[in-house]
């Protein structure tokens, strides 16, 4: 006789669609419904995003996105108001980032 040794036991890994449908369960009681802004935290928002825009500072950009708050750190680069868009460089990756206002949750200098 061998011994089997010490062995991971993963007791839901061994029926894929359980362990599948187990994740998704976990996802969803997660999920968070969007916040619902005021008037006066929009306005904030956009004197902080223009003020973010014309300086160069870093803000904190938080922003809803498949059922989670998401902040993320970065340079406001273009703010178009017509199409209601905003493109900000991350500061981690140095990337384009392109998000809807009607994203954005809160936004703060850094």
């Amino acid at each position: 006789m061998q011994n089997r040794g010490m062995k991971k036991w993963r007791p839901f890994a061994t029926m894929p669609e359980q362990y599948r449908g187990l994740q998704e369960m976990i996802k969803k009681q997660a999920e968070v419904p969007q916040p619902f802004l005021t008037e006066d935290q929009m306005e904030q928002i956009n004197f902080i995003l223009v003020e973010a825009l014309h300086t160069n500072k870093q803000v904190y950009l938080t922003y809803y996105k498949k059922g989670q708050c998401i902040t993320e750190t970065g340079f406001i680069q273009f703010i178009d108001s017509q199409g209601k868009l905003i493109v900000f460089i991350d500061d981690a990756f140095e990337l384009k980032n392109k998000m809807r206002l009607n994203v954005l949750i809160d936004v703060r200098f850094v």
